[in-house]
């Protein structure tokens, strides 16, 4: 519209009609009535100068904005010194600069969301998730552009990627693709999850975490502001609850969350790790002599291979807690699956505190625990095709051929080396902080 204004003098009277632009401020830009008000420019000099600023981005920046606002007013409510920790818009110069220095271009949507907010200072708690057990803890930040382009990978196993995320405690980040290599995704989202099986450092296979920065981004804005995480400590845990994920028994409400944990869990060999928050309640308008206390547990776990495990012992988490007419117990557990998928269910065992030889059983409503998608490494899909090329020609061999002109270099990839610890610690490659309780 604003090129048409000059071929004639109808069209400019109407390119400067400011209603018309008032309708784009609001869609593209989100400006409110207020702003304009402060700004004191009529609704097409806004949009104008705007449109000069951040026109590249006009496809994300109103879905990006709203995210922030979104995010930003939830946390001010419930999370407010997370807030302090957000840092201020970067300008297309840096975003410039940054492209420069790694060699690689950033895509649009990703930029976009540094023009309203250059990510987090490096503090706990971290913007995009936390996640607590006995004695493991994680924190995620997200990350300002100059940290995301200091940890920019060019080695083997995550070539072209850029961090988005980073925890202080584990070394965990989330990354991006920036390009289309070793088996990844252009601007596929990821958790690194180096084979532990394989011999080759750079044997890296993901848990993929989005198909791209504004899905992934808004995605987990919308589950923050919508209530999907709960908010405990001022911290954001990424817990998913299914609805459907509830047992009443008389008085007494079970309801169960999950979350899948990728930096204790690997592909190869097959060990998937879950946690999971068990929320007892019971109702506020029970009668007073219906209080209890929580003797034991029972569990049935069944894996994605139908094979079955039975647990049962005394309390949850070495408690016996007391419920009574609206009092909430809260605990959190974990266990592991060396199928992708699984479910758990069983019962509590109370007794009544009035009635001492009372006892009686409350449900735990079966929940499922279902790990992401993952994509194993090129790095051992070409091992694994180099094996079975080497087993091909060692049958196909003429008799003379001496058995060392195929024989594999040992000590090429040996994990016993001083070169591979160095190489792992590289990687930066957490070590492995210990285990919870399971099934408590």
């Amino acid at each position: 519209v604003y090129s048409c204004c000059y071929l004639s003098r109808r069209l400019n009277q109407l390119s400067s009609h400011d209603p018309l632009w008032k309708r784009h401020c609001k869609k593209y830009w989100l400006i409110s009535e207020e702003e304009k008000s402060q700004r004191n420019q009529s609704w097409k000099a806004i949009f104008i100068s705007t449109y000069s600023d951040l026109g590249r981005y006009i496809r994300y920046y109103a879905t990006l904005k709203k995210a922030w606002d979104d995010l930003e007013k939830y946390l001010g409510q419930r999370c407010p010194r997370m807030i302090g920790s957000l840092k201020e818009s970067v300008r297309e110069e840096d975003l410039d600069a940054v492209e420069a220095q790694i060699g690689c271009k950033l895509p649009d949507d990703y930029r976009c969301s540094f023009r309203i907010h250059n990510g987090q200072k490096l503090v706990v708690p971290g913007l995009m998730g936390s996640m607590a057990l006995s004695n493991h803890y994680r924190s995620e930040d997200l990350l300002d552009i100059d940290t995301a382009a200091g940890g920019f990978q060019q080695r083997l196993g995550l070539k072209q990627c850029l961090p988005l995320t980073f925890c202080i405690h584990t070394g965990l980040s989330q990354y991006m693709a920036l390009e289309s290599v070793e088996g990844r995704n252009k601007y596929e989202i990821f958790y690194q999850c180096p084979d532990q099986m394989a011999r080759n450092p750079s044997a890296i296979d993901m848990f993929i975490t989005g198909t791209s920065y504004l899905e992934w981004f808004t995605s987990y804005v919308n589950k923050v502001v919508t209530g999907g995480y709960p908010i405990i400590r001022d911290q954001i845990f990424r817990y998913v609850h299914d609805k459907e994920c509830v047992a009443t028994t008389g008085d007494i409400t079970v309801s169960v969350s999950t979350s899948f944990l990728p930096e204790l869990s690997s592909v190869h060999p097959p060990h998937y790790f879950f946690t999971y928050r068990i929320r007892i309640e019971m109702s506020k308008d029970a009668l007073p002599e219906k209080a209890c206390q929580l003797d034991s547990r029972y569990w049935r776990i069944t894996n994605a291979k139908g094979d079955v495990e039975e647990v049962q012992g005394p309390g949850v988490v070495g408690e016996f807690p007391i419920i009574s007419p609206g009092r909430v117990y809260e605990y959190t557990s974990c266990t592991t699956f060396s199928t992708t998928s699984g479910y758990m269910e069983g019962y509590y065992t109370f007794h009544c505190l009035y009635y001492k030889d009372k006892f009686f059983n409350v449900t735990i409503p079966r929940f499922h625990m279902v790990c992401p998608t993952f994509k194993v490494s090129t790095a051992r899909m070409v091992s694994e095709d180099a094996v079975v090329l080497i087993l091909v020609v060692f049958f196909l061999r003429p008799p003379e051929t001496n058995h060392n002109e195929y024989a594999v270099d040992e000590d090429e990839d040996s994990t016993d080396t001083d070169e591979y610890e160095d190489r792992r610690r590289v990687l930066d490659i957490p070590a492995p902080s210990g285990r919870c309780p399971r099934h408590t």
